[in-house]
């Protein structure tokens, strides 16, 4: 049975790319950072760490613990630009409902992910937060993920990792967990299709039928 759902953020629970890129744009701008930051490269890559996007698009950034410390202090100043995906709490109430953990696995530092729970007010559904945290491995490798199902006392194979980009299933995959990919965050469904996750869904509250027929099948089982 799903026991445990494992949510990314940004692109699965919150379209955020605009607050996103226009913080990351006012930072270059202040650190005096003259090549322009191309939208759609930068779209194409979100989700992955900024130093390996900075060096992907050739963005000449030498101190990157500066870049980081000013966006974060920028972020806020463009979170009005991100908004939950259409259908998010029907999903959350769902899943809480039916005693199901939930969880969120970011790339986002500890700090910056408790900050954006918090303002969308969405604490009250999540068991555990995992964002950045020092000497832990990003996605995806397993290690965050098979530290949240520690700590939740879920086995792998109970929890679904649900995200919108190839980082996301690499990393469920890597964790022996079920993984489900959404095509409608910032990766498209052939590019999702070639990771081969268990599930495709479209919009976030197609969740709720592989949720109930996962489970039914494993009650039938029993």
């Amino acid at each position: 049975m799903i026991k445990n759902i494992t949510f990314d953020l940004d692109g699965t629970l919150i379209d955020s790319f605009k607050t996103i890129y226009k913080t990351t744009e006012k930072v270059l701008q202040q650190l005096g950072v003259s090549k322009p930051l191309d939208e759609k490269e930068f779209y194409k890559r979100i989700g992955h760490h900024f130093i390996d996007i900075f060096k992907e698009l050739d963005i000449p950034v030498t101190d990157f613990n500066e870049f980081i410390e000013i966006y974060k202090q920028y972020y806020f100043d463009f979170i009005g630009e991100s908004t939950f995906y259409s259908g998010l709490i029907n999903v959350l109430e769902f899943l809480k409902g039916e005693e199901i953990a939930i969880s969120l696995l970011t790339t986002k530092g500890q700090d910056q992910a408790d900050k954006i729970i918090d303002y969308f007010n969405l604490r009250e559904y999540f068991s555990l937060v995992m964002g950045r945290r020092i000497n832990i491995a990003n996605k995806p490798s397993a290690e965050p993920l098979l530290i949240i199902c520690k700590e939740l006392n879920v086995k792998p194979e109970e929890t679904l990792m649900v995200g919108d980009t190839e980082l996301d299933i690499q990393c469920g995959k890597n964790a022996g967990t079920k993984t489900c990919g959404c095509f409608y965050g910032y990766r498209s469904k052939e590019v999702l299709k070639e990771e081969k996750p268990d599930f495709l869904i479209s919009e976030i509250t197609e969740l709720l039928k592989i949720v109930y027929e996962e489970n039914l099948s494993s009650e039938k089982l029993a």
